[in-house]
């Protein structure tokens, strides 16, 4: 199979594309810097250099595909991030309408059957309802929950403040992937047949904040790690105060408050998958030799 890969070599396309290699399949993947070129060429793949908000570069590279791998990347400077993810999904929709692709997998989130109030999550509603609209194209849509990976954004808390934390309690139960598992799930999808337009949740682990800080700080030495709570407001400034932009630090305290408030998990509740291999404590070794460096 010829497949497409969005996503250049991230934490999900990158193995993504080594499995479907693997595999045997003709592997392009899509990055917007050239430097990546050559690692994609030495993992077997075909480099597609270019940007995704351009339709013709995205639909010369579509075209004559057998599936497509559909993940909207981020973009910082953007000063709105829901019509920047929005937008792009309409771009990769009118490419997959000029190319004739018929089998695409996106991967959107937890949350996305939510419209509005959820950040960033809320573009991704905007792209699934896009990409609904495909006339004659078959569509896997995958519903990852939180990255683990996510944690490492708080190495520097931890080491300068002795705490893990964010705007929502620890007593809360978060539900989380790895994105390793997301990629072997997707390159299976990419692998299968499937008809008409349906979604399947990805996850691995389900645990309370609480036991995040437990579980993270005893393999980094710190038994005592303990989760805290941010108001909204310290949630924004701490982003701020770290460098981050003003929408970015916005959209994603208002996600924060939506974990919170638990309003991102009522579909998946009623739709949970088996758990994926990768468990918390699996991650803990990452998390533990990441802290390190």
């Amino acid at each position: 199979m010829k497949i497409i890969l969005t996503g250049s070599l991230g934490n999900i396309s990158k193995p993504l594309a080594i499995n479907l290699i693997i595999a045997g399949h003709n592997v392009t993947v899509i990055s917007s810097s050239a430097d990546k070129a050559a690692e994609i060429e030495a993992l077997g793949g075909v480099p597609a250099i270019g940007s995704v908000s351009d339709v013709a570069f995205l639909t010369k590279t579509f075209t004559g595909a057998d599936a497509l791998y559909a993940m909207i990347p981020n973009d910082l400077s953007s000063d709105n991030f829901r019509a920047h993810i929005g937008g792009v999904g309409i771009k990769y929709a009118e490419a997959i309408k000029a190319s004739g692709i018929k089998k695409v997998v996106l991967l959107s989130s937890i949350g996305a059957h939510i419209d509005g109030g959820t950040g960033p999550i809320s573009g991704i509603h905007d792209v699934e309802q896009t990409f609904n609209q495909l006339d004659g194209v078959d569509i896997r849509i995958l519903r990852p929950a939180f990255f683990y990976t996510n944690f490492f954004n708080s190495i520097a808390m931890v080491k300068h403040a002795g705490i893990i934390g964010a705007n929502y309690p620890g007593h809360n139960t978060q539900v989380m992937v790895h994105p390793r598992d997301i990629a072997e799930v997707a390159a299976y999808e990419l692998q299968q047949p499937f008809t008409g337009k349906t979604i399947r949740y990805i996850t691995s682990d389900e645990r309370t904040f609480d036991d995040v800080a437990s579980v993270l700080g005893k393999a980094i030495g710190k038994p005592d790690l303990k989760w805290v709570e941010f108001t909204d407001e310290q949630s924004l400034q701490g982003m701020l105060d770290a460098g981050l932009p003003q929408e970015f630090s916005r959209s994603y305290t208002e996600m924060g408050a939506a974990v919170r408030e638990g309003i991102l998990f009522d579909d998946y509740l009623q739709h949970k998958p088996e758990f994926s291999k990768t468990k918390l404590e699996d991650f803990a070794v990452e998390f533990a030799a990441a802290y390190a460096k």
